[in-house]
Parts: C-alpha cells; structure tokens; sequence
C-alpha cells in the first residue's frame, strides 16, 4: 500500500467522523422532542439515545487515535528507507491495540457531544416540567417574534448562527466554525484566544469550555421557519 492510498484512508475516516457527528445531532434533537411529548425523566427513550450517543462517542475517539497514529507512522516512514511501509500496518495496530487499552468508557461523558446532549435533555427537562405543551408552543411563537436578532448572531461573523456554542465561563454564544477557527489561529500565533463579545472579560477561551447549545439552535431554527412563513 502506498502512502497516497493511506491517505485516502484517512480521508475517508475524516468524513465518516463528520457523519457521525451529524447523526449524533440527529439523535440529540428526536431526544429533546421526546422530552417535549412526555414529561418523564426516567423516559427509556431517552436512556436508550444516550447510550446510542455514548457509542457514536467511542468510535469518534477511536477514530480520532487511530488517525493520529496513522499520521505518525507514516511521518517516520517518509524519512525512512522505502521497506519501511513493510512494518508500517504491523506498528500501527500494535500501537492502537495500546491506545484503545488504557482508554476508559467513563472518560467518554467528556466528549463535547455526549456533554451537549445530557445539557440539552437536561434543560428540555426543566421546561417541561414548568410549562404544558400548548405553553410551549406559544412560547416557541413568542421568542420567534420577540427573541432579538442580535443574540441569534455570532459575535465574529456579524451573522445568525447555525450551530450555536455556549462558553461555560461566561455564558457567551459563538457559532462553532468561528469560535473554532479562531481559537486555532490565535494557538497557531502562541496567543490565548478573548472571547470577541465586546466587554467580556474572559481573556482566555479553550475548546473545552465550549459545548453546543441545542435549544438555541432549536430556537433559531424556529425564528426561520416563523419568518419563512411571513
């Protein structure tokens, strides 16, 4: 096998990884619709999709080492006389047999996704238990027609967000691509990254700290289809 043909590999698994983050968005929103139809907390619905995102979880992190591992072989490879590839198969699966051994399953509740889902579930709860579903409906109508357009808007792009994250440190809103991007270009330069709403003083914004809000996406989402029909 050629190192192009490893590439493509890897590149194919990149894509596979975005699928299935998009499927456990998926499974996070018919989540939060069951909560919005039954106000049950112990719901088996909703213990089977967290188990559901708990194993879309483990083979994104899989995925996730088995690429970076890959990528590290075969650095070395390129440096080395070309009988080097012989081993290359042989050295990553011994490495990510390693890997995968020291890993924990309880580690997987970190997971930015799992952490949004259990936020999500847990926030669809509290409204549900505060508000009946006609309520709700006419709650969705009022936010659609009094919610401001400015906090549907990412404070770097000057747009309405797509895929909205909450910082925990100051509860600040950024769309996820930006807020990425700009995270890894202030690394890239050795600098911390502020968060860009005007008067935070929250100096040093981590990916860590980010998890995505659904409901406000939900909510945007709403506004949409509110002013769609307009």
């Amino acid at each position: 096998m050629s190192l192009k043909a490893v590439d493509g590999i890897l590149s194919s698994l990149k894509s596979c990884q975005t699928d299935i983050g998009t499927g456990m968005d998926i499974v996070t929103d018919v989540a939060m619709d069951l909560v919005e139809a039954q106000d049950e907390e112990m719901n088996p619905g909703i213990k089977e999709m967290e188990a559901m995102i708990l194993e879309c979880a483990k083979l994104d992190r899989e995925i996730n080492y088995f690429v970076d591992i890959v990528q590290q072989n075969t650095a070395e490879v390129t440096s080395q006389q070309p009988e080097a590839m012989f081993s290359l198969f042989a050295r990553v699966k011994e490495q990510f047999a390693e890997r995968i051994a020291q890993l924990s399953d309880a580690d997987l509740h970190n997971h930015q996704k799992v952490a949004a889902f259990k936020e999500s579930i847990k926030n669809s709860f509290q409204q549900a238990n505060q508000e009946s579903a006609e309520d709700m409906e006419e709650l969705d109508e009022d936010i659609a027609v009094t919610q401001s357009q400015v906090n549907f808007t990412c404070p770097l792009t000057q747009v309405e967000m797509v895929n909205p994250m909450k910082n925990k440190k100051c509860n600040h809103h950024y769309d996820e691509k930006a807020i990425l991007s700009l995270i890894k270009t202030k690394h890239s330069q050795k600098k911390k990254c502020r968060c860009p709403v005007v008067g935070c003083g929250n100096t040093d914004v981590i990916e860590s700290d980010l998890i995505r809000d659904q409901i406000l996406r939900r909510r945007i989402q709403n506004q949409r289809r509110q002013t769609n029909k307009t």
